[in-house]
C-alpha cells in the first residue's frame, strides 16, 4: 500500500484540491509540504499530534516536511474555532514558545540538509509593508467570499476584529512565500483551517501562475465532542514538566469506547493489517484496545521506558495491587508545614487534583477523595508530618492518584 492510500486506509484525509496531482505528488516522494504551528504556549499538546504524525508518515515516504513557526501570525492569532479573541503575546513570549516546539517537534521528524526543515514567519511577515502588501496580496481576496469562510463564520455573530480578519491574507502569504523561496509545493492542516489554506493556494496561482496543492487532516475528537488533547478544560501537553508520562497514558487509556479504534487508526503507527484484525476483536477486549493505544502513543512522544514505567503503574493501581513507584509524585517542602500539619485541601490545590480550594472541599464534600485508601468527609483534615516518613497517596475519582514526598 503506498503512502497516500494508507492515509485514506487511516481515515486522515478530509479534503483535497486535486486529488490525482496530490496522490502522485505523495507516493513518488515529490511533496516539499507544510504545516504551521502558531506559538501560543510552550508546548505543543495532544492536539498537534495528529499533525505531527502527519509529518513523521510523509517524510517516512521520502517526502520533505517545512514546520512552519508562526512568530508572525501569533501576534494576529488565529480565529478559527474562536469565540473570542486569542490573547495577545510579547514577541519575546513568541519567540520563547517558538524554542519549546523545535525541540519537541525534533522527536517526531528528522531535521537536516536535504530533510525536514524549520522556519518562521516572523521572518518575513513583521518586516512587510502594509501598502505594499495590499498592492501586492490584497487585490486577489474577495472581501465577500472572505466573509463566507467558515474560520470566520462562528465569530461575525460575536464580533470580529479587523485585526483578526488579516489572519487569512497572513497564512495565504506564507505558503506564497514558501513557494517562492524554498520550493514548498504543498499546505497541510486540519479541516477546519480549509478557508484558509485555499487562500494560499489561489494566491500563487493568480500570481504566479503555477500549481499549488492543499490537504486538511480529519479533526479527531473525543466521545464528548472536544478537541483532541482536551480534557476537564485543561491541554494535554507533550511537555512531560506539565502533563506527566503516567497523566498521558492516562489520558489516552481513557479514550471514549467509540473512539478507540478511530484513535488507533489516525495516531498509531501500527500497520494498517494489525489494525483491521483488532478491529474484529470481540468487545470484551475493548480495554486491551485501550491499553494498546495508550501505550503506543506514550512510547511516541515519552520513549518505551516511560511507557513501560507508565502501563506498569496503571496496571498495579487499577488492579488494586497499590504499586506507587511510578506513580505521579508532588514534592512538599517543610515549608508547606504549618504547625507540623499540611490540609488535605493544600495538597489537592498543591497537586493540581483540584485547581482551587473551593473545588477541593466540593470534591470532598461529595465523596469523591481518597487518602491512603480511605474516603475524606471533612474537609478540614489535615495529615502529620510524620505520616510522610511512608507512602501519603491521595485518589480523586476512580483514575486519578498523586503520590506525596516531602524533600
Amino acid at each position: 500500500m503506498q503512502i497516500y492510500e494508507e492515509l485514506q486506509a487511516r481515515g486522515l484525509i478530509a479534503q483535497v484540491t486535486d486529488e490525482p496531482e496530490i496522490r502522485d505528488l505523495i507516493n513518488r516522494g515529490g511533496a516539499k509540504f507544510y504545516i504551521g504551528f502558531d506559538c501560543t504556549a510552550d508546548s505543543l499538546t495532544a492536539g498537534h499530534f495528529m499533525a505531527l504524525t502527519m509529518m513523521k508518515r510523509l517524510q517516512m515516504a521520502g517526502n520533505q516536511p517545512v514546520a512552519l513557526i508562526g512568530g508572525g501570525t501569533t501576534m494576529i492569532g488565529d480565529p478559527s474555532g474562536r469565540t473570542d479573541m486569542r490573547k495577545m503575546l510579547t514577541k519575546a513570549d513568541i519567540d520563547h514558545n517558538a524554542e519549546c516546539f523545535r525541540k519537541q517537534m525534533e522527536k517526531f521528524i528528522e531535521f537536516g540538509e536535504g530533510k525536514a526543515m524549520m522556519v518562521n514567519n516572523a521572518d518575513w511577515l513583521l518586516d512587510l509593508n502594509y501598502v505594499e502588501l495590499l498592492r501586492e496580496v490584497g487585490t486577489c481576496f474577495s472581501v465577500n467570499n472572505m466573509l463566507r469562510a467558515e474560520c470566520y463564520k462562528q465569530r461575525m455573530e460575536r464580533g470580529l476584529s479587523f485585526f483578526e480578519f488579516n489572519y487569512m491574507i497572513m497564512q495565504s502569504y506564507d505558503f506564497y512565500h514558501l513557494f517562492k523561496e524554498y520550493g514548498c509545493n504543498m499546505q497541510f492542516g486540519g479541516d477546519d483551517q480549509w478557508s484558509n489554506m485555499l487562500g494560499g493556494t489561489e494566491l500563487i496561482r493568480k500570481k504566479l501562475g503555477k500549481d499549488a496543492y492543499a490537504m486538511t487532516i480529519t479533526l479527531l475528537t473525543d466521545s464528548q465532542g472536544h478537541k483532541m488533547g482536551k480534557t476537564a478544560g485543561n491541554a494535554v501537553w507533550l511537555d512531560p514538566n506539565k502533563t506527566s508520562p503516567f497523566d498521558f497514558y492516562q489520558y489516552w487509556r481513557n479514550v471514549g469506547d467509540a473512539d478507540v479504534m478511530k484513535c488507533i487508526r489516525m495516531l498509531t503507527f501500527l500497520p494498517i493489517e494489525e489494525i483491521e484484525e483488532m478491529d474484529k476483536w470481540d468487545e470484551s477486549r475493548i480495554n486491551e484496545k485501550k491499553e494498546i493505544l495508550a501505550y503506543e502513543l506514550t512510547q511516541l512522544v515519552h520513549g518505551k521506558e516511560e511507557a513501560d514505567k507508565a502501563q506498569a503503574s496503571a496496571r498495579a493501581l487499577f488492579s488494586g495491587a497499590g504499586d506507587v513507584e511510578h506513580m505521579p509524585t508532588t514534592s512538599l517542602s517543610e515549608a508547606d508545614f504549618t504547625d507540623g500539619k499540611i490540609s488535605v485541601l493544600d495538597m489537592l490545590v498543591k497537586s493540581a487534583l483540584a485547581p482551587s480550594k473551593g473545588d477541593a472541599r466540593r470534591l470532598i464534600q461529595q465523596g469523591g477523595v481518597l487518602l491512603c485508601d480511605e474516603k475524606v468527609t471533612d474537609v478540614y483534615t489535615s495529615v502529620e508530618r510524620e505520616k510522610f516518613n511512608d507512602n501519603v497517596v491521595i485518589k480523586k475519582g476512580k483514575k486519578n492518584y498523586q503520590k506525596f514526598i516531602v524533600e
